[in-house]
């Protein structure tokens, strides 16, 4: 618990640190734990110190762990979040479990995942992932195609499009970092100059959360800061 504990209380001083540095508002930038492949009682422990938002990468690990907390914890309020590659065959079970997905990169996701939201469970809120980096190796529309594919998300009834996400390239120079984030950081004004709902810019990890709150980062995903390193055998 104390670990937990403490690693929790560390990021959150960081992003304050950070926030204050760069004269932003206090509170404007959400912690989100990754909490992919860690067991549920470490994100037991995140929740009794007043964690609230959990992301996951695997949709069936995912799904096990909302499920589980729905159950056993229903009376805590906890928002869910999906961060990794969507595959087509697996639209339904994320529309079905997760409150916000981070990674819609292309117009058939968005589609499946608008036809296959529940209706009960209200708008899922969505992210469009930017390969800002255009990286190879990475997931994400281009910068060129976001517009088009956020007037194709804007329409859809059960979706509601929130801004963006972006894994810009690994790199350590701060300098660096910030030129990746501030190009996010500029089409996310373009949206929302179109799009008064748009609020929300997911970016910034352990290694370059600094830079993406001095660009605007609204929220940062961390996960082996808080939990400790991964465990990736058995994982789809």
């Amino acid at each position: 618990m104390t670990s937990i504990k403490q690693n929790i209380h560390q990021i959150t001083l960081q992003i304050e640190n950070s926030i204050q540095k760069c004269g932003r508002h206090p509170n404007s930038v959400q912690l989100l734990a990754v909490s992919k492949t860690k067991p549920i009682e470490l994100l037991e422990q995140a929740i009794e110190i007043g964690q609230r938002a959990f992301g996951e990468n695997y949709v069936q690990e995912g799904i096990e762990k909302v499920q589980y907390f729905q159950n056993s914890h229903s009376e805590t309020q906890l928002e869910w979040h999906f961060i990794g590659p969507i595959q087509s065959n697996k639209t339904r079970p994320i529309a079905e479990h997760f409150d916000w997905v981070h990674s819609v990169e292309r117009l058939k996701i968005a589609q499946r995942l608008n036809e296959q939201r529940p209706k009960e469970l209200g708008e899922l809120n969505v992210l469009i992932q930017v390969n800002i980096s255009s990286e190879d190796s990475k997931s994400g529309t281009t910068s060129d195609e976001v517009m088009e594919l956020a007037a194709a998300i804007n329409n859809m009834p059960n979706l509601t499009l929130r801004g963006l996400m972006s894994i810009p390239a690994n790199v350590s120079n701060y300098d660096e970092q910030l030129v990746a984030f501030t190009q996010l950081a500029s089409i996310q004004n373009q949206l929302r100059a179109q799009y008064p709902q748009v609020d929300t810019l997911s970016m910034g990890m352990s290694g370059d959360m600094d830079a993406a709150i001095e660009a605007g980062s609204t929220m940062v995903r961390i996960g082996t800061a808080i939990f400790g390193a991964r465990d990736y055998k058995n994982k789809e």
